[in-house]
C-alpha cells in the first residue's frame, strides 16, 4: 500500500515526484537492489560505487539496503552469486546432460556464456575485476574462487571429454582452457573499454564462430580431422 494514501490530510503539501520515487518501492526486494548495484558497479567500478547511490538507484533508503546487505563487499558478492554463479551452474548441467560430440558441447558452452554474460551487463564485471583486483584482494579471491576457477573446471570437463573420446589431441588441458577462454573474455572487456572508439565494431557472432572454428581445428585429432 502507498504510504501516502494511509495518511490523512496534508495532501496539498506532498511532492508527488518525491512520493513516487520513495513510496512505490518502499518494500523493494533484494533483486531490485542487486540490479541497481550491478548497473553501478559496471558504470563506476567497485571503488567508485557507494551504497547511497545503490539505494537511490533502487528507489529506497540506505536503511532499507542495510536490511539486506551489511556492506558493499557483501552486496558485490551477492551480485556475483545471483548473477554469475547461476550461469556456471547452467553450464555444469549442460555438460552433465550432453550426449553428443565434444565439439558441439564447446560451441554450446561458449555461446551460452556470451549470451548470458558477455552480451549483458554482467559482461562488465570481468573488466571491473581486472582493473581493481590489486586494491581489493578479498573481493578478488572471492571472484576467482566462485567464477574463474569454476569456469575453468567446467570447460576443462568438456575438453577432457573430447580427449577421452578421441576427438581431440592429447594436449595440456589447463593451457587449452586458458586459450579457449581468453579471446571470449577479451571480447567482453573490449565491449566495456575501447568499443566506443573502435571504427570497425566487433561483431560477436562472427567473432565467436571464427574463434571456435580455429580452436577446434587445432584440437582435432588427426583421425577426426581426416574423417
Amino acid at each position: 500500500m502507498n504510504i501516502g494514501s494511509a495518511r490523512k490530510g496534508g495532501a496539498s503539501a506532498r511532492n508527488p515526484r518525491a512520493e513516487g520515487r520513495w513510496t512505490r518501492r518502499k518494500d523493494a526486494r533484494p533483486a531490485e537492489l542487486l540490479a541497481a548495484a550491478l548497473d553501478l558497479f559496471v558504470e563506476r567500478g567497485y571503488a567508485g560505487t557507494r551504497l547511497d547511490d545503490v539505494a537511490s538507484r533502487a528507489g529506497v533508503s540506505k536503511g532499507t539496503l542495510y536490511l539486506y546487505f551489511s556492506s558493499k563487499e557483501e552486496l558485490f558478492k551477492a551480485v556475483i552469486r545471483e548473477g554469475l554463479v547461476p550461469v556456471y551452474e547452467h553450464g555444469e548441467r549442460m555438460v552433465d546432460a550432453h550426449s553428443g560430440s565434444a565439439e558441439d558441447l564447446i560451441r554450446n558452452l561458449l555461446r551460452a556464456w556470451w549470451e548470458m554474460i558477455g552480451a549483458t551487463n554482467l559482461g562488465g564485471i570481468p573488466k571491473l575485476m581486472i582493473a581493481e583486483s590489486g586494491n581489493f584482494p578479498e573481493v578478488t579471491r572471492f571472484y576467482f574462487d566462485e567464477v574463474v576457477s569454476r569456469g575453468r573446471k567446467l570447460v576443462a570437463r568438456a575438453v577432457r571429454l573430447g580427449i577421452e573420446s578421441g576427438e581431440f589431441r592429447d594436449l595440456p588441458v589447463d593451457q587449452i582452457v586458458r586459450l579457449m577462454l581468453a579471446p571470449v573474455m577479451l571480447m567482453a572487456v573490449w565491449r566495456y573499454s575501447f568499443a566506443f572508439c573502435d571504427t570497425t565494431p566487433l561483431d560477436p557472432d562472427s567473432y565467436l564462430k571464427l574463434h571456435v572454428d580455429v580452436l577446434l581445428n587445432g584440437l582435432r585429432a588427426a583421425e577426426a580431422a581426416n574423417a
